[in-house]
């Protein structure tokens, strides 16, 4: 183990890069060293990476408030990130591919998204790596921290970002903070999550309001109920903060992190990965084996890719492709605060969290539309397409994506009547009857009024990153896209759902809306919020997956378990009355509405057949199951590997379901 030890690049090896230098905190074996495949062992590298940026470069123009940044006598812009890696220890022995994953608030998901196991701030035990996937398949995982305001967790990665100043004078401006609170309690964090928060400064005529939904009518609250805590970071109110009810405050702050030297950061380390080094320093080598990056990220890192892409991260400082492959997971059809002043980067966009961020913006597809009420005419790629910096690229939505981030829009015009096709080299594949992330087992209700949905559709993305790879390194197309679409009628508005009679089951009537929002003159075009909560205009149209008989989305990729069904699998649920705003959706989380067991359990008024007139027993439900299975196989979208891990997950199901009632 190698701790606190200073690798420096020589000045050959960054004079056309933003990596300055390297320093190990920690450097060991991965599960002691074991051989975990055809790479052989892992290592694990513990880091920090510092980089240095010309904002004097067309690629760096791009970044928000760099001339507000602080200049080292080079004139260039210093930022340092917290660094994680694992990679074989004999890289000629890898598959040549680094899979960068864009951190989801400081944490490391990948092992989880593609193992059989879930998410963990630490990827080198037995435990947190699963079965090996990933390792086994010879990919080098790298890290880096992008966030600076992560909270003070042990092993989050972070972002060690310089604030704007305008010389001597800091910065100040607008910051919203939005709390709902699932209890009763009498203390409000100006930040999302634990995160850290701008503090308020002390200026006259603050207003804290309340409201009952995204489009609700704003109630002001006496000023004389509440007041700031010493840190100004957070508000206290002795009367307390009802669940499930909006409450806002905007306020100035100063001093706002240039957020954009996060992605600036990644594109220069994925680029040292792939095209600098000098042979000798750890990591400097690597050149000599990685060929290609692929860039994956799930829910806000999902969206961080699409806003690297949209804003043209994808050119190193050298005019060259930095990923090859760019994968955006359960990103809907959404951007986020990355690369503007005082951005607040966890703050998302749900219907009820997180509402009127500047996070579901236009443009949404690919191609570039002209959008009729504010003529402004755009595209995700555009930027790309003109750098000449496009990659192959995945888009992978559930039903939770349609329902809470306007996923539809990525695929549809922003009238709603027609479908835009992806560009060539884009997929879009929609997991059907999907949450937002893997569904687990036994479903549970936690403050949800249905059961959670758990469809786990994992087996899918481990085939699909195999495809991914094959398609970059031996230009092997991928399975073609699958998702609903307005032409065969797999995708129509809430009004038009066909959703099956189920007593006390009815669809959310408050989808997501991605709204025409007006952040002020300067945001487009300095990132500069001026007006916030911003003005609304007309919003876009929200389009969701038609379902079947049985309330089950048609269209996109089905999992066994949803083709062969022991119950209705949705992408929305409900918020239990214990956390306030029952009508609302639950954030994130689906619903599994289990088929009555026997004809007479079934309710008055359930559509849906019982089991029991479905499958003679679990015998002939698992060769049902099978038979799904061999479907996906076939078609590309499962590997052989994890036919009995889909079949003994539904037996599981199954289990769960006969002793439920």
């Amino acid at each position: 183990m190698l701790r606190s030890a200073v690798l420096i690049l020589s000045a050959a090896a960054v004079s056309h890069a933003g990596l300055l230098r390297i320093n190990v905190e920690e450097r060991s074996d991965v599960m002691g060293g074991k051989s975990l495949g055809p790479a052989g062992g892992y290592e694990r590298v513990r880091a920090k990476a510092y980089f240095a940026v010309d904002p004097k470069l067309p690629q760096n123009r791009i970044i928000r408030d760099i001339d507000y940044a602080p200049k080292n006598g080079q004139g260039m812009v210093e930022f340092s990130a917290d660094l994680y890696v694992l990679k074989p220890r004999d890289s000629a022995k890898g598959n040549g591919t680094v899979l960068f994953e864009v951190s989801n608030r400081g944490g490391r998901g990948t092992p989880g998204r593609f193992g059989y196991n879930h998410a963990t701030t630490d990827s080198a035990t037995n435990e947190s790596l699963g079965d090996l996937f990933l390792l086994e398949r010879g990919y080098t995982l790298v890290w880096l921290g992008w966030q600076a305001d992560v909270p003070d967790q042990a092993g989050l990665l972070r972002l060690y970002a310089p604030v704007a100043r305008d010389g001597t004078r800091p910065i100040t401006g607008l910051v919203r903070s939005e709390f709902i609170p699932s209890q009763k309690t009498a203390r409000m964090p100006l930040a999302d999550r634990n995160h850290h928060a701008y503090p308020a400064l002390e200026t006259p005529g603050l207003k804290l309001t309340v409201r009952n939904s995204d489009a609700g009518e704003r109630q002001e609250i006496p000023n004389t109920s509440w007041n700031f805590t010493s840190g100004r970071t957070a508000i206290e109110m002795s009367a307390g903060f009802e669940p499930g009810r909006i409450y806002e405050i905007v306020y100035h702050a100063q001093d706002p992190v240039v957020t954009g030297l996060g992605p600036a950061g990644i594109r220069d380390l994925v680029s040292f990965l792939k095209y600098g080094g000098n042979g000798v320093t750890l990591l400097g080598d690597q050149t000599e084996y990685i060929k290609r990056a692929i860039g994956f990220g799930v829910s806000q890192s999902g969206r961080f890719l699409r806003t690297f892409l949209y804003f043209g991260f994808n050119q190193d400082e050298r005019g060259r492709k930095v990923f090859d492959g760019v994968w955006a997971d359960v990103a809907g059809g959404g951007r986020g605060s990355f690369n503007h002043r005082f951005a607040q980067p966890s703050r998302d966009g749900h219907p009820f969290l997180n509402t009127l961020y500047p996070t579901d913006l236009f443009p949404f597809t690919d191609a570039a539309q002209t959008d009729p009420e504010t003529g402004l005419t755009d595209g995700l790629l555009s930027k790309c397409e003109s750098l000449g910096v496009v990659p192959k690229i995945f888009y992978t939505n559930g039903s939770y994506e349609y329902w809470g981030r306007d996923a539809a829009l990525i695929h549809i015009t922003l009238d709603g009547r027609a479908d835009v096709a992806p560009a060539k080299d884009t997929r879009i594949y929609f997991m059907a009857g999907t949450q937002h992330g893997p569904g687990r087992l036994p479903p549970v209700r936690n403050s949800t009024q249905y059961l959670s949905n758990p469809n786990d559709f994992r087996p899918v993305f481990r085939a699909l990153l195999e495809a991914m790879q094959a398609w970059l390194k031996d230009g092997k197309e991928p399975p073609p896209s699958q998702y609903p679409d307005l032409s065969s009628g797999e995708l129509a508005p809430l009004a038009q759902l066909k959703f099956p009679k189920i007593p006390g089951v009815e669809p959310p009537a408050h989808p997501m809306n991605a709204w025409r929002a007006d952040y002020g003159p300067e945001f487009l075009s300095k990132g500069i919020v001026s007006i916030d909560p911003p003005k609304l205009g007309k919003p876009f149209p929200v389009m969701l997956p038609q379902v079947d008989s049985d309330g089950n989305d048609k269209g996109g990729v089905r999992m066994p378990e949803v083709a062969s069904p022991l119950g209705t699998y949705t992408g929305w649920n409900l918020r239990a009355a214990s956390i306030g705003a029952p009508n609302e959706l639950y954030s994130m989380v689906g619903s599994f509405i289990p088929f009555a067991r026997v004809r007479k359990e079934r309710a008055a008024g359930d559509a849906r057949p019982p089991i029991e007139e479905r499958y003679s027993g679990k015998a002939e439900y698992l060769e049902r199951i099978d038979a799904a299975a061999a479907d996906l196989i076939q078609r590309g979208f499962v590997l052989e590997r994890d036919r009995d891990a889909i079949r003994g997950r539904a037996g599981q199901l199954w289990d769960f379901v006969q002793a439920a009632r």
